[in-house]
């Protein structure tokens, strides 16, 4: 089924701010860069909100942190001068009637929950996840739909922080070489190697990604009796990135990446087109 999305690029800049509306739903968003904070000084921003600030820091793995408040525009004072990893925050309010303090404190709870089940970003600076507030069954339920629209505009913005594997829904791949035992699957994000998959224990003297591996290892894997086993899917840009990375070899992952019956990925999705 279709999805009427609205953006509106507030001072006409495409990597400035801007807020996302789908057509007949509550939920808005704000997408603020760190570099353009008076946009907070919109009337409807001086509301309850939910919000997450992305960035990065020294990991291999993006960083997140998430949050609520009264006040936006006030609570931003601190995230500046306390919280250096973020370049922009997703602000989520509600058009017509607005959130109360009970609602934001419920997103939070389903937020923070959500990302930790994902696993796909650094939650560091979110030291507790919180209880879910006490809202009537009635409101609890507002606030889930209302929370699928935020996951839906999440992704809609490029960030994939909720984002749960649907790899029984994929066509897998495999990759086995120098000791990996890898499994994914190639779609519009990117190649996503799955949970669980085993990654060689070295790199060959001309590998190039030995910092962008070390990096990996670090933030990405599990060492379970020797073997180096991936904790969480993991999506990169490329099909070549990720095969190289799990092998520990320079690899052309569209002839690397092969299906139950030997296909390479380039003969699934390339040569279909020719």
């Amino acid at each position: 089924m279709g999805q009427t999305i609205t953006t509106f690029l507030i001072d006409g800049d495409p990597k400035g701010a801007q807020y996302v509306m789908i057509s007949n739903k509550r939920c808005q968003m704000y997408i603020i860069p760190r570099s353009n904070l008076d946009v907070l000084k919109r009337a409807e921003l001086q509301t309850p909100t939910f919000y997450i600030l992305l960035g990065e820091d020294d990991n291999a793995k993006p960083k997140a942190y998430i949050g609520e408040t009264e006040n936006f525009r006030e609570r931003v004072r601190d995230h500046d001068s306390r919280k250096a990893f973020w370049n922009r925050a997703l602000l989520f309010i509600s058009m017509g009637e607005n959130l109360t303090k009970g609602d934001v404190q419920y997103l939070e709870y389903l937020g923070i929950k959500n990302a930790r089940e994902s696993n796909r970003f650094v939650l560091d600076e979110n030291k507790q996840t919180p209880k879910a507030p006490n809202l009537p069954e009635h409101l609890r339920d507002n606030m889930d739909q209302f929370f699928d629209d935020v996951k839906f505009l999440t992704a809609f913005s490029g960030c994939n922080i909720f984002e749960l594997s649907k790899s029984n829904e994929k066509h897998l791949f495999h990759l086995t070489a120098r000791g990996c035992n890898a499994t994914g699957y190639y779609d519009a994000q990117g190649f996503t190697v799955l949970k669980g998959s085993i990654i060689a224990n070295t790199y060959t003297d001309s590998f190039h990604l030995v910092k962008h591996r070390e990096a990996f290892i670090k933030d990405y894997i599990d060492n379970e009796n020797g073997k180096l086993v991936i904790n969480c899917d993991t999506t990169f840009n490329s099909p070549s990135t990720a095969a190289a990375i799990c092998c520990g070899r320079n690899s052309n992952g569209w002839k690397d990446w092969k299906d139950e019956q030997g296909q390479s990925l380039d003969s699934v999705y390339r040569k279909s087109l020719e």
